[in-house]
């Protein structure tokens, strides 16, 4: 097994989890809701009076977020090693996932696990655990 240790960034990454976590603990305590994507998200496909406009907000300011960062940090590139059909389909199960689980990645990962709920850790747990099957199966048993 090798490194590659230009994807080792933990400085940037202890930023970003510190970035995440804040926002997920002052989004909770100024709205008492949960910061979850997923629920964001589908709250704009079902609007109730006066609740999209903050929905829209978030969502297009996780959008424009990264407009706004590339001024400072250059151009931002991301390698994807899979195909378009596979990008496809792997967005399909994670909505699935999403949807039979009752919450996302952030929402069950971050925010649940941070307020000690059972139901989240169990649902992280299934998450993750399938995640490391899948990558398993298609990188290493299957060399896909």
């Amino acid at each position: 097994m090798t490194i590659d240790w230009n994807h080792f960034t933990p400085w940037a990454s202890l930023i970003g989890g510190l970035l995440l976590g804040l926002a997920a603990a002052l989004f909770v305590l100024v709205n008492g809701r949960i910061l979850g994507i997923s629920g964001i998200v589908g709250g704009l496909l079902r609007p109730r009076a006066g609740d999209a406009s903050w929905r829209l907000s978030f969502v297009l300011g996780m959008l424009l977020a990264p407009l706004l960062y590339m001024p400072l940090a250059g151009p931002l590139t991301a390698t994807v090693d899979a195909g378009w059909g596979t990008v496809v389909l792997a967005g399909l199960l994670v909505g699935l996932g999403t949807r039979y689980g009752a919450g996302c990645t952030s929402g069950h990962g971050v925010c649940g696990l941070s307020r000690l709920s059972p139901r989240s850790l169990v649902a992280t747990i299934c998450f993750m655990g399938a995640g490391f099957v899948v990558v398993f199966l298609l990188r290493h048993a299957l060399n896909a």
